[in-house]
């Protein structure tokens, strides 16, 4: 059942829950010490889809051209969109600083009793090149559902639809990122493998490279360009993909593509996203919390304050 709002309901809540998470984010930073860079030229994408969006929301302003009108909104989708992103990121830095220890031996444990041996996935990637070209492009196809998602709901001028899945998926970036602050990870290569890395993932060995300094507050900088994911446990791309089917499936056209396009990306993922299986499971119910969360909320008056704060009201 949807929310019982309406499209200009739905965006007023989501930028009051944006806005309150931005502003406890800006706490975290100046606590841990960071900054973000904004005036590197890797920035100016970002600055210039801004101004594209605000320009042509001033320009079509109670226009009558349907076309005009479905542009107009598929800029503000992708540029809001993007923003959560970037929020999202940027936020697992100082969340990062603020853990202890790392969960490997334990999520490696509930693996085998799965029986779920990460060694023999890398390995079987190791060994074919092919399947590493279409792993990593299975695994970096993580942003186009959205803007399959938001390009239809643009088109087809469902608001509320494009407001609830932007929102559910902030929902479920701040639920990843508590569950992050007390189960931080370096991930299977780094703990599973040694010696000579054969064949480095997209995700690299970031978590082990950039977790320990900032935790002793000797990284200040944040640029915006090279982002890293340093959230392992739980997976954000199987919450994704999860919120992209769950998005796509009262949708005939995009059901049945969207399934596997995000099918292919979890396939990748314990490879290219150096995550466990357990990871993923967790991701999993990361996201059906967040559709339960976010739909629970949307529909009960009055929302907490205390959830407000926490920028949930999405």
């Amino acid at each position: 059942m949807p929310p019982r709002t309406s499209g200009s309901a739905a965006l007023r809540w989501l930028i009051g829950a944006v806005a309150s998470s931005t502003i406890l984010l800006t706490i975290a930073l100046v606590e841990t010490g960071l900054r973000v860079q904004l005036t590197a030229w890797d920035t100016l994408p970002y600055y210039a889809a801004v101004m594209i969006a605000i320009l042509l929301r001033t320009a079509t302003r109670g226009t009558a051209r349907p076309v005009l009108r479905r542009v107009t909104r598929c800029a503000e989708y992708y540029t809001f969109f993007t923003f959560i992103v970037l929020l999202g990121a940027i936020a697992s830095y100082p969340v990062a600083a603020a853990t202890h220890g790392f969960v490997d031996e334990g999520l490696a444990r509930f693996d085998t009793l799965l029986h779920f041996d990460w060694m023999t996935w890398y390995r079987v990637v190791v060994m074919h090149p092919g399947l590493q070209r279409i792993g990593r492009m299975a695994y970096e196809s993580i942003y186009w559902p959205p803007v399959i998602l938001l390009g239809y709901y643009a088109w087809t001028e469902r608001d509320r639809d494009a407001w609830r899945f932007m929102s559910r998926f902030w929902v479920a970036a701040i639920l990843t990122l508590i569950v992050f602050r007390f189960m931080p990870a370096i991930g299977p290569l780094a703990y599973l493998w040694h010696g000579p890395v054969p064949y480095m993932p997209e995700s690299a060995l970031w978590q082990p490279e950039l977790i320990p300094p900032l935790r002793l507050h000797a990284m200040h900088l944040i640029d915006l360009g090279t982002l890293r994911g340093l959230v392992s446990a739980p997976s954000f791309h199987t919450a994704a993909a999860v919120l992209y089917i769950v998005a796509a499936w009262p949708i005939r056209g995009l059901r049945v593509p969207l399934i596997l396009l995000n099918g292919a990306m979890l396939l990748a993922t314990p490879v290219e996203g150096t995550h466990y299986l357990t990871d993923m499971l967790i991701g999993a119910l990361v996201a059906g919390c967040a559709v339960g969360l976010h739909d629970w909320m949307a529909h009960v008056r009055p929302v907490p304050r205390f959830v407000l704060a926490m920028g949930l009201t999405a």
